[in-house]
């Protein structure tokens, strides 16, 4: 779980590691056209001020080295994902809960984890297909501890639907049948990590997630 954490946190500075590299480009080409400009019009007889053309190049290297270090920064963060790319082969194959809204159906298989019954006793699982169509229902009571829903890859009337990525939205109710609140995660077998926009991403068939969005690992599909 530290190197899915660190993944995060690398993604989130490559991002903005990106972001200052380019700030500090225009700032530098910036300066660096005012300093011409001002040196081409000064007047012979009044020459720039030693001390401020020293301050200014001093400027001028500080941006210059901030420049530098960014684009070090960049590759340095580069080359450690594309080891956590290489740390995270061995997730292939496992069983790996996440948190989101995007279902995995797998071999004709889905899993939601429901969270034990607080204030919410039943949940009510909703299955969309990327057309927005409600493809399955299901009304689960809650237990004490987290329980597992499986859906069997079929619609409501029996259609078996194709392997891919499906939308979930669980909704609780209370005693009465009252709205209550509730959480839930998905479940699915890792089949692949890459890296994408700047970061780093986890696959379980046609749904991908950030990998700070994964909650556990369970050895085995």
């Amino acid at each position: 779980m530290a190197g899915i954490a660190a993944a995060a946190a690398t993604a989130a500075t490559t991002s903005a590691a990106s972001k200052s590299g380019t700030q500090l480009a225009g700032n530098f080409n910036n300066f660096l056209t005012l300093l011409t400009t001002q040196l081409k019009s000064q007047s012979p007889t009044d020459p720039l001020d030693t001390n401020q053309m020293t301050n200014q190049l001093v400027q001028f290297a500080s941006v210059e080295q901030q420049i530098s270090m960014n684009k070090n920064l960049e590759q340095m963060v580069s080359l450690q994902q594309a080891a956590q790319l290489t740390a995270a082969a061995p997730l292939m194959g496992q069983r790996v809960e996440v948190q989101g809204d995007s279902l995995p159906l797998q071999g004709g298989s889905a899993t939601v984890r429901l969270a034990p019954a607080g204030s919410a006793r039943t949940a009510n699982v909703t299955v969309t297909d990327s057309g927005g169509n409600v493809v399955r229902q299901a009304s689960v009571t809650l237990g004490q501890a987290a329980q597992d829903w499986t859906w069997n890859g079929r619609r409501t009337d029996g259609t078996l639907m194709p392997d891919g990525a499906y939308k979930v939205a669980v909704t609780g109710a209370d005693a009465s049948g009252g709205s209550a609140t509730t959480s839930f995660s998905v479940i699915g077998t890792a089949t692949a990590a890459e890296r994408a926009d700047g970061t780093l991403q986890l696959r379980m068939g046609a749904a991908t997630y950030g990998f700070d969005k994964v909650r556990s690992i369970t050895a085995g599909k």
